[in-house]
């Protein structure tokens, strides 16, 4: 299960890796990285996850890794305490499969 915190985040789809950070507290996610700001909900069920975010960019710079700007994306995984996987996929781009893997950062 999923603690509350920052976690590092990676994530790609097959146009391009990004990282950032992503901070959980109960059932809200916010967090970003230079260029895109990232916000949303989640749910927990044992070490399963669901979460529906949005991307929205905030500063000039790299592409996005599903090259446009803004997205809504709706991603399914699994998590210990310190670490999550899961796959999805964004609103406007379906048939773009994207990846991510979270790791807790230290307290």
């Amino acid at each position: 299960m999923l603690r509350n915190g920052s976690y590092s985040a990676w994530f790609r789809t097959p146009l391009r890796e990004g990282t950032g950070i992503v901070e959980l507290n109960n059932g809200k996610v916010t967090g970003g990285d230079p260029v895109f700001a990232y916000s949303g909900s989640y749910f927990q069920n044992g070490d399963r996850f669901s979460a529906s975010l949005t991307t929205r960019r905030h500063t000039q710079g790299q592409p996005s890794v599903f090259d446009m700007d803004n997205v809504e994306l709706t991603v399914n995984g699994k998590s210990t305490p310190t670490t999550a996987f899961c796959t999805g996929t964004a609103k406007q781009a379906p048939d773009l499969a994207f990846e991510a893997i979270f790791v807790r950062m230290a307290d």
